[in-house]
């Protein structure tokens, strides 16, 4: 018996070092192609099923948000549609303000409010733009507990300011992806940090703005920082302890399938071409698949690096929930050269279509058209078409691309009668639509690369079969121009976006019928529409205006019907929930840095009668020793300082305008260069214009100092104007 023994605890033993020696070379390989891009081989949807795990879950049902709003787009479809109907086309004048909370943000031009508040059992999870995270009495507005990580103040990969787009709650924890490409689970109940997991190095330039989605057991997020050379991925977290369970990058290698879709020469642009996952995906828990789409080719402009259609860039892709195997894919835009890249939340819904009930997904593009797919398989729902389009073959481009059938939502020409109306009366530029291929001359062109559809997430109701979505109608010009070869960590562009100076910038509401993708009704705004939709069972829709306003339309007709102004931008989407039999609806008002719009730092919540009084509960974090906001006095006396003459302007530059105008003052979104702009060789007209704002650019009079306006000024005067000398 003792020998007995003796050989089992020696089988054991060798069996516990060979495990071992299995994972620490899985993990060294997986650290190898992390590295050197070596092998790493897909598996099959019909491989999958043969290992014998079912991805499907069906007993985790999918329903429509109604007590709570329990994952950012209301549900695991994505639907952002609430059963709620206390709220209606009857009653919503008697909406008013039930409480508003504070949450002590900074209010510096680089931070944009766009979370979606997390309602579960009565209580809040919001997350401001500086990746605190609070939980808030959704009744009252109290704050409950808060989380407020320390984020590099010197991180600079992000390409459109600091964000975040929420946090997900499940399994007694919120999780929450921080800006510096960090994942973390926080105890639910009280705040406090249990696990923290480095997803990627922001130094790379990686970054997380995406909020999390928790799906059985798992925390699933991917990666920004298209704009930087990434090779983009998506990961799956265990829950409980935060170790990852699996990862798919949206570039294969060479020898990967579709890798032939990029060059495989010396170069290794593949390394690097970006593809970034920078929305939270939906699931189908009876399929056991997640959606999501993939971001930008890099460079974003220059297609001469990157012959081929740069799979999975610029795609709605499908993968097995529970493995990370590939399922299918559908490309929106093959060689993209315009960054045209989809970025709202993929939409699952079914319907009826010819007698036929279809498992459907919409996925609304920059392109300004939507995509409507069957989910099963990937191929059009409603009919999309390959058609030749103009080719230049410096740029390599694809010799056609997809076109939905049905209506856009945005225009996708100029017209001559465009641009009588709308530019410059010196106006001689060239001009194009969607798909005209350009190189060292600008040429003017629509949609821009904000959109068509943008981040803002989109709605569908079931009740009116509609798909909501949310559209900017604005001009870009691009030419390409040479530049430096990639370098880990910085931006890379491949071109220019030119300015169109003076350009208006449009917005629309679209409702698009989900059976003929055309246009049901649409309102159009003259700024851009950059919020997000919530739709209700009450025949209601809220979107929130860059005013400030959050307006309430017919959902049947786009009739504006209600709305409430507030005191900053309300760019982030809206929510509603129901406590006690009441419903109440909140959104996070903190204004925009690309939206132009005017900040804050505030959630405020309405209900029917609602009775604040005026005053706004404090959630800021006390004693904080004094952090500099835009309104705080700045030290001017330099007695014995020998430090860059320019640092403060630089400083307050990269706090409020690097978003728009990009690094160095070149390349940003929304905003025209500087180191080509006439107005930045005049200092008085420089100030002139932070002061009093622009056609798309916020006054800053309020926001900032006199002795801050003057100093940033200099360095837009004295350096950025003179940058291309």
């Amino acid at each position: 018996m003792l020998l007995f023994s003796f050989i089992v605890i020696i089988v054991i033993a060798g069996l516990a070092f060979y495990a071992g020696v299995l994972t620490k070379n899985s993990l060294e390989d997986m650290k190898t192609e992390e590295n050197t891009g070596s092998f790493h081989f897909e598996t099959t949807t019909d491989e999958a099923e043969n290992s014998g795990k079912s991805p499907s879950q069906p007993h985790i049902e999918v329903e429509y948000a109604k007590e709570g709003w329990a994952t950012h787009g209301g549900d695991y479809f994505n639907r952002r549609f609430s059963e709620l109907e206390q709220i209606n086309l009857e009653t919503i004048n008697e909406l008013k303000p039930e409480w508003v909370t504070s949450l002590g943000a900074s209010l510096d031009m680089k931070f944009s409010g766009e979370a979606t508040p997390i309602v579960v059992d009565g209580i809040m999870y919001i997350a401001t733009a500086e990746n605190d995270v609070l939980a808030l009495d959704a009744k009252t507005g109290e704050k409950i507990w808060e989380f407020r990580p320390e984020i590099e103040e010197k991180l600079d990969t992000v390409c459109c300011g600091w964000t975040t787009r929420g946090v997900a709650v499940a399994d007694g924890k919120v999780f929450a992806g921080l800006l510096d490409a960090r994942l973390v689970a926080l105890d639910q109940q009280t705040g406090e940090l249990l696990w923290e997991t480095e997803v990627a190095d922001w130094e790379e330039g990686y970054t997380i703005t995406s909020a999390p989605l928790y799906y059985n057991g798992k925390v699933y997020t991917g990666v920004a920082g298209g704009e930087y050379g990434i090779r983009g991925r998506i990961m799956a977290y265990d829950a409980e302890y935060g170790h990852e369970v699996w990862r798919w990058y949206t570039i294969p290698t060479p020898y990967e399938k579709n890798g032939d879709t990029w060059p495989d020469d010396e170069d290794k642009n593949w390394l690097h071409g970006g593809a970034p996952v920078w929305n939270t995906p939906a699931v189908d828990p009876e399929l056991g698949t997640i959606y999501f789409v993939t971001g930008n080719t890099a460079p974003d402009l220059d297609g001469s690096k990157r012959e081929g259609d740069n799979l999975y860039a610029n795609s709605i892709v499908a993968l097995n929930a529970e493995t990370g195997e590939y399922v299918w894919h559908f490309q929106q835009v093959h060689h993209d050269i315009w960054d045209l890249d989809p970025t709202n939340p993929v939409i699952l819904f079914d319907v009826e279509i010819d007698g036929e009930t279809r498992k459907a997904l919409g996925e609304a593009g920059k392109t300004g058209w939507i995509y409507f797919l069957d989910r099963e398989t990937g191929e059009p729902l409603i009919g999309i078409e390959e058609k030749e389009v103009p080719q230049l073959a410096k740029q390599k481009t694809s010799p056609t691309q997809p076109f939905p059938v049905g209506d856009s939502f945005v225009p996708q020409s100029i017209t001559e009668e465009d641009v009588e109306r709308d530019l410059a009366d010196d106006f001689e530029g060239q001009i194009g639509s969607i798909f005209t291929p350009f190189w060292d001359e600008p040429i003017t062109l629509k949609p821009s690369s904000f959109g068509g559809a943008n981040w803002p997430p989109s709605a569908y109701s079931p009740e009116t079969e509609y798909f909501y979505v949310l559209g900017t109608d604005a001009y870009v010009a691009l030419s390409r121009q040479d530049e430096d070869a990639y370098e880990e960590g910085g931006m890379w562009i491949g071109s220019i976006f030119v300015p169109v100076n003076d350009a208006p910038m449009r917005g629309t509401i679209t409702a698009m019928d989900v059976k003929t993708n055309t246009i049901a009704w649409q309102v159009v705004w003259d700024a851009n529409a950059y919020s997000g939709v919530l739709a209700t069972a009450g025949d209601l829709i809220f979107v929130g205006h860059n005013d400030g306003r959050l307006i309430a339309f017919n959902a049947k007709t786009g009739e504006e019907v209600w709305s409430y102004k507030m005191d900053a931008g309300a760019n982030a989407p809206s929510v509603t929930y129901e406590i006690n039999g009441e419903q109440y609806l909140s959104i996070f008002a903190a204004g925009n840095s690309l939206a132009g719009s005017v900040h804050g730092d505030k959630v405020y919540t309405f209900k029917m009668n609602g009775s604040w009084d005026g005053t706004p509960i404090d959630a800021s974090e006390k004693n904080d020793g004094g952090a500099l906001t835009g309104k705080d006095p700045i030290e001017t006396d330099t007695t014995g300082d020998t430090s860059d003459s320019f640092e403060l302007g630089l400083s307050i530059y990269e706090g409020n305008c690097l978003s728009c105008h990009g690094n160095m003052g070149e390349n940003g979104h929304n905003g025209p260069n500087l180191q080509l702009s006439e107005l930045a060789e005049n200092y008085d007209g420089v100030v002139d214009r932070i002061n009093n704002g622009g056609s798309t650019m916020p006054a800053f009079k309020t926001i900032l100092t006199e002795e801050e306006v003057k100093e940033v000024a200099r360095y837009v005067n004295e350096v950025l104007s003179k940058a291309d000398e």
